[in-house]
């Protein structure tokens, strides 16, 4: 790949903090289509750029999607640059990947889980208790637990400070119970550099190790154990946490979202679940309630809704 692909990698990593992952994406998604084009996207048209996306028909809406935006980060980059004196994707038409909502598990199902914990042997079941209350209690990602340092609760601290996407840094307060199991996790092992140890002196527990253990966990308590996962315990503090009035901002703030409308996907699930509870528990919303008024209305007579003001 040429040096202005690089040059794009060092602004998204230099300026805008973009973890490595998402860097390596980036760099996975430009060099599969410069490849695809047979040339370099520095001298790539709109025409070109539009066959390679009529070529990705197989993939998935989501991931073509993540393609084009790929190229259009790209190509505006050559643009502020003067490489180029177009931006040849402006006329591509990516699709829109449906947004999907993430399995909401219930307060009785978290229960569940933390108490399943206990069925574990051995020192499992401490990790897999204080992995289940850190996740709950504060919405971390996968990766921001297991890269916490066992200093990060030295003094019995009821806040973390945990680094997020892109290096930034947030506060995040922990629960009693949560402390309360990071200590006995401490209590069970012998001192580590990682708040999560892994199998390897010095290094943390990895973040397949942490999967691996949450189905374990969710098999104990009966729960389906590709539905369990750090993500779907984020989904449940958050959306846990709406339900019983925190805010958006806050929340926005506790997840470390960049942008509040990533976070306002949770205002959705709220909207889906007092949907369902009053079509289940509403005394007129069940069916077979006759209409007292059928059949007394002409259809000619009855008013648009869009007509009638308040």
């Amino acid at each position: 790949m040429d040096r202005h692909l690089e040059a794009f990698l060092e602004m998204l990593a230099a300026e805008r903090g973009a973890a490595r992952n998402t860097l390596k994406a980036y760099r996975a998604d430009l060099q599969a289509a410069e490849a695809a084009l047979g040339q370099t996207l520095v001298r790539a048209d709109a025409a070109g750029l539009r066959a390679y996306l009529a070529s990705l028909r197989t993939l998935s809406p989501r991931s073509v999607a993540r393609k084009c935006s790929a190229l259009r980060h790209f190509y505006k980059f050559l643009l502020r640059d003067r490489v180029r004196e177009d931006d040849p994707t402006e006329s591509l038409d990516a699709p829109l990947p449906a947004k999907s909502l993430p399995r909401l598990l219930s307060e009785q199902e978290i229960d569940s889980l933390l108490a399943a914990t206990a069925t574990l042997p051995g020192r499992q079941a401490f990790v897999a208790r204080a992995a289940l209350e850190m996740l709950y209690a504060t919405g971390l990602r996968a990766s921001e637990l297991v890269a916490l340092p066992r200093a990060a609760l030295s003094g019995d601290r009821p806040m973390l400070m945990v680094r997020g996407k892109g290096g930034r840094e947030r506060l995040v307060p922990l629960s009693h119970a949560a402390l309360a199991a990071a200590s006995a996790l401490h209590a069970a092992g012998k001192p580590q550099r990682w708040l999560f140890p892994g199998r390897t002196e010095n290094r943390p527990l990895t973040r397949q190790a942490l999967f691996a253990l949450l189905r374990r966990v969710a098999l104990a308590a009966g729960l389906p154990p590709e539905k369990i996962s750090p993500h779907v315990l984020r989904h449940a503090f958050a959306s846990h946490m709406l339900a019983r009035g925190a805010d958006l901002r806050s929340l926005q703030v506790l997840l470390g979202h960049a942008d509040i409308s990533t976070t306002q996907i949770y205002t959705h699930l709220q909207t889906e679940h007092l949907s369902r509870l009053v079509q289940t528990h509403h005394p007129l919303a069940s069916a077979g309630v006759p209409d007292p008024l059928a059949g007394r209305l002409e259809p000619a007579q009855l008013l648009p809704v869009t007509a009638v003001k308040p």
